[in-house]
């Protein structure tokens, strides 16, 4: 594996972490803040939106930064963000210091995963992305459930330092292992980037990556509740629940990469949608058992985030045949659906659960990505009509010709 993808992976670890770790501590926040389950749960959403709005707008105006420094000053925004909400005396400053860390993980990912492709033969494009967002998952399996026990037993804030660490490990990784020259497109005219905006097959992409992780977000953002309120489950036995589902989504990630690179990224996505859709609405039954809950959790973790390296690969392609010289912009606008997918779904997961009850979340969720297969049927038989009309037009041609 090429070092800088490596560095690459590293930072993805410690962006995983912080991104996600707050899921297990969210009863734990939310009782030493004295807030409300929804209100916690809006640390993942606002965190997600301002990656969201971080990642395509700092990816344009970061254009023609070289890569190395880039990612260095990235990785120290993360390391602040992270240490602010250490600090934090409160809510509101909780909320301002995930705002700054969001703000970083938007343009890591957009750029990262333009780096990643470069690294490697185009036909092994999926499985360096994969490759780099096994970062993630590694913080799925360790990061996560380590901050989780960490804020369980010796408060939430420390869980934060914890991660500032992992940040400091970061940025060292990219100083040592990132080249100081990595080759990179100039950006294209800001004109011809905006297409990116107003092409609606690229639109579709992003529509797809939104609707698909902002279903399983409903329920994934209150996965802690669920199984302390619903399955039964003791707090402390909670992280190694996500332990599970953690090692569950690492292989699901290898899965998804070799899976798109070998069967094509549309086909790949209908099978993971599908799947997931079927995972989610089972857990609205399997909840209040304790064995069937963790069969349950094993299989989600598999489907998960295996959508990620197929997601990416998928818009690169579309930018480059509908808006050429885009790829950098369309990729981190990937990255801002997935993120408002994230904010959207667990909103709307606040939501349900305040008016509904924590066990509706499941089945709502799995009714979200319902449409984001039907989304991704949609955009497959579009790709197919383009590839037949050249054929019909030539076959007209040549009978015109005769």
């Amino acid at each position: 594996m090429p070092l800088a993808l490596l560095a690459l992976t590293i930072s993805a670890f410690a962006i995983g972490t912080t991104e996600f770790v707050i899921v297990g501590l969210i009863p734990t926040i939310a009782d030493n803040l004295h807030v409300g389950l929804p209100s916690a749960g809006l640390l993942v959403s606002l965190y997600a939106l301002a990656v969201a709005v971080g990642a395509p707008v700092l990816t344009a105006l970061t254009g023609k930064v070289p890569r190395k420094p880039l990612l260095v000053a990235l990785m120290a925004l993360f390391t602040l963000g992270n240490l602010i909400a250490w600090w934090a005396p409160g809510y509101g400053t909780l909320i301002a210091a995930r705002v700054l860390t969001g703000l970083a993980h938007g343009v890591f990912f957009s750029v990262g995963s333009i780096i990643a492709t470069s690294l490697v033969p185009r036909e092994k494009a999926a499985r360096a992305i994969a490759t780099m967002f096994s970062g993630m998952t590694v913080a799925f399996v360790t990061g996560i459930p380590l901050g989780t026990f960490v804020g369980q037993h010796f408060g939430w804030r420390a869980t934060f330092l914890i991660v500032a660490g992992f940040g400091v490990v970061a940025l060292a990784g990219a100083l040592l292992f990132v080249p100081r020259h990595i080759e990179h497109a100039p950006p294209a005219p800001l004109a011809r980037q905006l297409r990116v905006l107003v092409e609606p097959r690229l639109l579709l992409v992003y529509a797809m990556t939104a609707v698909g992780y902002g279903g399983s977000l409903v329920a994934f953002t209150y996965l802690a509740p669920i199984l302390e309120q619903v399955s039964g489950f003791s707090a402390s036995f909670v992280g190694v629940v996500l332990l599970l589902y953690g090692i569950s989504v690492a292989f699901g990630n290898v899965w998804g990469g070799r899976l798109a690179d070998t069967r094509g990224p549309v086909a790949a996505l209908k099978l993971i949608f599908g799947l997931l859709a079927l995972v989610l609405l089972a857990l609205t039954f399997t909840a209040p058992s304790r064995p069937l809950v963790l069969l349950t959790v094993l299989a989600w973790g598999a489907v998960a985030f295996g959508n990620v390296p197929a997601l990416q690969v998928y818009v690169v392609r579309q930018a480059e045949r509908f808006a050429p010289g885009s790829a950098n912009v369309a990729s981190g606008l990937n990255i801002a659906a997935f993120n408002l997918g994230v904010a959207g779904g667990s909103a709307a997961g606040g939501q349900v659960v305040e008016h509904l009850g924590l066990v509706h979340a499941p089945w709502i969720g799995a009714a979200i990505v319902a449409v984001a297969f039907a989304l991704t049927v949609l955009s497959g038989w579009l790709d197919r009509r383009d590839m037949r009309a050249p054929a019909l037009d030539q076959g007209v041609a040549a009978a015109g010709g005769r």
